[in-house]
């Protein structure tokens, strides 16, 4: 709840309107009390009336001093302009035909100086049907008025205090001003309703604002009762949710001790939160901002309740500008049609019991009326005709309309539910007994409007509708404040909807432009992760940087997230980036370049097969069979062409394809070479005396020699593609920022079945080849078969470590090098001799040549 409005700066009262509600019949009698001197009152007859009392206690510089009587005080005009909204709602109600027709309205008003004591001996007085009276009656009365609802009171504390003593009898009470969100448990007030939301919407519309601004680490002072312990209460419920963590909160009380006040002026220095939430009653700030003014704090950024943020008093209370850019929740503006008209319009000489107004009158326009000669003092006379459109003080301020507002809907809405009871239409049934529970059940289901457009209506919890106006402090020249409205918070719509702010400048603290940072640690930026302080609030943290293929990209995040295998995070962006897809394609220069030596091997192969079917008559080309020499070529043209399949992107068919067509390819030029060794070996066995070994190794059998060791091979590699095929992978783990394009092995023992193979007839190749190799002719192809098989394998040799050490694309680079390198070595080794004969010395293509010059020995 929230406590009373101020006073001027001469001193404050605090405001406790209790107003209440009481039916009698207009033939009784009517009690007329005097009261006692400590309790002024105004009454005044009518059908249903409505009674109280006034009475005015000290200003909070006399706070350790008890409530006493004294002079009416400038300072209590605010409890005028209360009462004067109730009168005013009263008389239009009197005045209408539409309303209680024929029933008149009358009034008994209390003021129970912010008393919980005062506040409940009222009550219980006026419930049992008694009078407060000090004084003997001077008229009888034959019939206490009976109550049948109570208005008010103001603060929360004496509100929860009278609606516990008056919830068992189920007597309606409205509230224009306790917003402590405990009063909506209708099982401890049952009979308790109010015109002003309750601090359960403030408390989130505030937690909601601090959100939307980014605050997350800020302090919080409250005012050390039911308003501010319970309002701060939620706030730090709802904070806690929205991820906002509370550096301090602290209790104050503007009657606390000074050192009590030192003591919280010290932890506000000591803070680093640089946002203050402040639950505070006007009057509580009023005394806060005196003792901030004498440590020069300044630069925070206040958010406040509505308990004191749209106070211009408080405004210009704060000399040293403190509050300057504050932000902070307000009633929304109202207007009730001629409202300041009747106040102005206050005449002590027209009131029914003119005692009090008389105080105020005098105290108003510092005059007396009747003075006595005797006096001490003499001052000018009062007149009763007086000008208060002149006057500027608190009672001339129509800032409070608002809560003006709530005290005139209050009573509209017991006139209503007394109207719908006495089944009013032309007139009303005035001998309908009334009861407070039908009075309760009837209020609870009023929905009316007022004469300028505003619902009334409660919900299940007696609350209105919550409705808030965003209010900044925007200072101008010469110390003025404006309370600019910047936006409304609407608790009915939607969660995403209730809090709207326009697109206004608003005004900082120290009359900033720029948004005030209050964050207990900056936020963690996308690759980081948040890593709690120890002993400290989940708002204070580190930022530690993602490990090695982690990454979070967003900010504040908790947690480092690892990337898919096909994407990788540099810890230097704020999101995974797709890894690139390498493989040896035809477009980059190694690939080029391999392809245009594989094609310039098969065009060499071409050539030399044209020279030599162009010569194949001749005995160098017909040496050793020529046969063979034709299928030597087109397995090299396949051995060249083989290469290209292990460039460009890996696919299922083109895994599959290069692997075997390598192993049937080199299979068959090795075979082929074997033949030719075989060949070189027979025919020198065959020209020994009775010797008869070509008849077994003819061309026929040289034929089904190439087609048998061949045939292996292909058994091998169709075994491999039917257990295990080669396939299309891709390789994560060799370069984190790139995915390697090749082909898995599939069965690695299949794999090595090839190579194993075309090793073990290169091996044999060569020993037969070197065995041959000082044969006696002229022309020994042995020698040239030798090289070329030392090549081979010496390609091969190599290969193996250089193939399983090589990354990515480049083990593929090495397995076609080393295709391309073993496929030279036997072209230029075998062939390119014969073709220098051929085309260079054609003396020596002769078969007398071929054969030698000397004898065998």
């Amino acid at each position: 709840m929230t406590s009373t409005q101020r006073w001027p700066e001469q001193g404050w009262a605090l405001l406790q309107l209790l107003l209440v509600v009481l039916l009698s019949q207009a033939e009784e009698p009517v009690c007329r009390q005097r009261g006692d001197p400590e309790s002024p009152q105004l009454f005044k007859h009518g059908d249903i009336i409505l009674g109280g009392t006034f009475s005015f206690h000290s200003r909070w510089k006399d706070r350790q001093e008890t409530y006493m009587h004294r002079p009416l005080p400038l300072e209590c005009t605010r409890e005028f302009q209360f009462a004067q909204s109730m009168l005013f709602a009263i008389e239009e109600i009197n005045n209408s035909t539409d309303l209680l027709p024929g029933v008149s309205l009358g009034y008994k008003i209390y003021d129970t100086c912010g008393s919980i004591a005062r506040s409940v001996r009222v009550a219980l007085a006026l419930t049992n049907g008694n009078e407060i009276v000090s004084a003997p009656s001077e008229e009888p009365c034959t019939k206490p008025a009976q109550v049948q609802a109570i208005m008010g009171e103001t603060s929360s504390s004496p509100t929860t205090a009278i609606a516990t003593v008056i919830g068992p009898f189920h007597i309606p009470m409205i509230s224009h001003f306790a917003t402590c969100a405990c009063l909506s448990d209708k099982s401890k007030y049952p009979s308790f309703l109010r015109t002003i939301p309750s601090d359960y919407y403030q408390s989130r519309a505030l937690a909601q604002l601090v959100k939307h601004f980014g605050w997350t680490w800020v302090g919080a002072i409250r005012a050390n009762n039911d308003y501010g312990n319970n309002g701060m209460a939620t706030f730090i419920e709802i904070a806690q949710q929205l991820d906002i963590c509370l550096e301090y909160s602290v209790s104050f009380f503007r009657t606390d001790p000074s050192d009590k006040m030192q003591k919280m002026i010290e932890i506000i220095k000591a803070s680093t939160s640089r946002v203050i939430v402040a639950f505070l009653s006007q009057m509580d700030m009023d005394v806060l901002i005196h003792e901030l003014s004498h440590h020069n704090l300044t630069g925070y950024q206040w958010v406040g309740s509505e308990g004191w943020i749209f106070d211009s008093q408080t405004a210009a209370t704060d000399k040293y500008h403190i509050l300057d850019g504050a932000i902070g929740l307000s009633i929304p503006k109202a207007h009730v049609s001629g409202l300041k008209a009747f106040m102005m319009n206050v005449k002590p000489l027209n009131s029914s019991n003119n005692k009090m107004f008389t105080e105020f009158w005098e105290t108003l326009f510092s005059c007396k009326f009747n003075q006595s000669k005797s006096s001490a003092e003499i001052q000018r006379d009062c007149t009763g005709q007086e000008d208060l459109t002149g006057v500027q003080n608190s009672f001339t301020d129509m800032s409070l309309m608002p809560i003006f507002n709530n005290v005139y809907k209050g009573v509209y809405a017991v006139a209503h539910a007394l109207h719908s009871m006495l089944s009013c239409n032309k007139t009303c049934t005035k001998d309908l007994q009334l009861d407070p529970i039908t009075i309760l059940q009837h209020i609870q289901n009023i929905h009316f409007k007022t004469k300028d457009g505003e619902e009334v209506y409660f919900n299940e919890n007696g609350d209105p509708a919550a409705k808030y106006e965003i209010i900044n402090w925007q200072p101008r020249e010469k110390g003025i404040v404006d309370f600019v409205s910047v936006g409304l918070y609407d608790a009915s719509l939607s969660a995403d909807k209730q809090l709207n702010l326009q697109n206004t400048s608003l005004i900082w603290a120290q009359n900033s432009q720029q948004v005030p940072v209050s964050v207990c640690s900056e936020k963690c930026p996308p690759g980081t992760r948040k890593v709690l302080q120890k002993g400290k609030p989940v708002c204070c943290y580190d930022c530690i940087r993602c490990a090695e293929g982690e990454i979070s990209n967003i900010t504040d995040s908790v947690t480092c997230t690892r990337c898919p295998p096909e994407f990788w995070s540099n810890n230097r962006r704020d999101a995974c980036i797709k890894k690139e897809a390498v493989f040896l394609s035809f477009e980059e220069i190694m690939g080029a370049l391999l392809t245009t030596a594989s094609l310039f091997g098969t065009c060499m192969t071409a050539i030399v097969a044209y020279i030599f079917f162009r010569n194949r008559k001749t005995p160098i080309v017909r040496a050793n069979n020529s046969e063979l020499s034709f299928l030597l070529l087109f397995s090299l043209t396949l051995c060249f062409l083989c290469s290209l399949t292990f460039i460009g992107r890996p696919s299922e068919w083109s895994c599959m394809l290069r692997h075997t067509a390598f192993g049937i390819t080199f299979v068959l030029c090795i075979s082929c070479v074997l033949g030719k060794t075989m060949v070189v070996l027979m025919a020198f066995r065959a020209t020994l005396p009775g010797s008869n070994v070509m008849k077994w190794f003819g061309p026929t059998q040289q034929r089904l020699s190439v087609l048998g060791v061949t045939l292996i091979q292909i058994i091998i590699c169709i075994l491999w593609l039917i257990i295990s095929p080669p396939f299309p992978s891709m390789n994560f783990k060799e370069f984190k920022d790139k995915i390697i394009l090749e082909c898995a092995l599939g069965s690695a023992v299949g794999f090595w079945a090839v190579l194993g193979y075309i090793g073990l007839l290169a091996v044999l190749c060569f020993i037969c080849a070197f065995l041959a190799r000082k044969l006696p002719d002229n022309f020994n192809e042995a020698k040239f078969i030798t090289f070329s098989m030392l090549i081979f394998c010496a390609v091969w040799i190599t290969f193996i470590p250089a193939y399983v050490s090589s990354p990515g694309k480049f083990s593929v680079a090495v397995e076609i090098f080393a295709i391309l390198a073993s496929s030279f070595g036997l072209l230029i080794c075998i062939f390119i001799p014969k073709c220098y004969i051929i085309l260079l010395r054609p003396e020596k293509n002769t078969k007398k040549n071929m054969m030698g010059k000397g004898a065998i020995k």
